[in-house]
């Protein structure tokens, strides 16, 4: 899957209000109730990440879990990580 234009990126991220571009990476941080939300919400997205077989980069922070979505092997974003974006809720 080839990586996205910056134009594709932009009409993409218009569908995905919370999410941002931040140095090459489509990111989110989303906060919690407690470490425990947390957890749970990072479970969650393991499961989506394994039924998409696309893998984000996952920082939690005690009530706050930053993602960051990638396609390395294309060496940019691809409608993979829009699509894992989407899924993440």
């Amino acid at each position: 899957m080839p990586a996205l234009s910056s134009a594709e990126i932009a009409a993409r991220l218009s569908s995905l209000p919370a999410w941002q571009v931040k140095n090459g990476e489509l990111t989110r941080t989303f906060e919690f109730k407690d470490f425990r939300a947390s957890l749970r919400f990072v479970n969650h997205v393991g499961e989506l990440a394994e039924e998409a077989g696309h893998h984000p980069d996952i920082d939690i922070r005690y009530n706050k879990v930053r993602l960051a979505l990638v396609t390395h092997d294309e060496g940019g974003m691809t409608a993979k990580d829009f699509d894992l974006a989407a899924r993440v809720k």
